[in-house]
């Protein structure tokens, strides 16, 4: 056997897995030997990434119920889930926080927070009947260090953060980890977003903030992300880790 099956024949549904992070995590899980179910809201996006990773695409929208209930069961079809990934998030654009829109407001509770309510509760029934299983959830280094004009953004953050400790300890006893991680931000979609633009005078400024001097990549993601769902993480749960370059310091 190589040496690249950490994750062999364990099941893993990755949401936010079209494009960005989540894709990296996806591919690192299949290359470790998962099978992942490659979630997305954009379908055509899911369905290039499964493709190229021999995963299974699910078009999702993490924030309703039916939808989530429809992405377990394809992921039962396959076989009970080992891992599930929180991956998919949502930002505002830069702004004062008195002018940013209720509805932004709303999109961020519904993708960065209720998502990992509706997902954990679909998940934790069949982890807790098997004893084991693990759920990740991708926060930000914005929880932990905000940056000035994201405040909602940020909140909801270091709301993942909370929560994945909350449940680390209340799901331990289980069998269940739950962790975290803690990007700066990468060249994914996001990015523009949280620079408000992009421009290399912008982009050398944000550069700036981060000691190792780049940005995140999917693959430092799905390394990490890799390592925290494989058995080699089995004594960690409720930790919260900065793949950050530094940044947090």
């Amino acid at each position: 056997m190589g040496e690249n099956v950490r994750l062999k024949d364990k099941i893993a549904i990755v949401t936010g897995a079209g494009s960005g992070f989540g894709a990296g995590i996806a591919a690192k899980f299949a290359a470790e030997g998962a099978h992942v179910i490659v979630a997305d809201i954009n379908g055509d996006a899911a369905a290039g990434v499964a493709a190229e990773i021999g995963g299974t695409a699910q078009t999702c929208n993490v924030a309703d119920r039916d939808s989530v209930a429809a992405l377990m069961a394809a992921g039962e079809a396959i076989g009970p889930p080992d891992i599930v990934v929180n991956n998919a998030g949502v930002t505002h654009l830069p702004a004062p926080t008195e002018t940013v829109t209720e509805e932004d407001f709303d999109r961020i509770t519904a993708v960065n927070m209720k998502a990992i309510y509706l997902m954990t509760q679909a998940i934790v029934p069949g982890f807790k009947a098997r004893g084991a299983g693990v759920i990740l959830n991708i926060a930000s280094t914005a929880g932990v260090s905000p940056r000035p004009n994201l405040s909602w953004y940020n909140a909801s953050k270091g709301w993942v953060i909370t929560a994945t400790r909350a449940l680390a300890v209340e799901l331990a006893p289980s069998g269940i980890r739950v962790n975290a991680l803690n990007p700066v931000a990468g060249e994914t979609p996001l990015l523009k977003s949280f620079m408000g633009q992009d421009t290399p005078e912008i982009r050398a400024k944000f550069l700036s903030t981060i000691p190792l001097g780049r940005f995140s990549t999917p693959e430092d993601m799905g390394n990490a992300a890799c390592f925290l769902c494989s058995d080699e993480a089995s004594m960690i749960t409720g930790v919260a880790m900065e793949v950050d370059g530094g940044r947090c310091i």
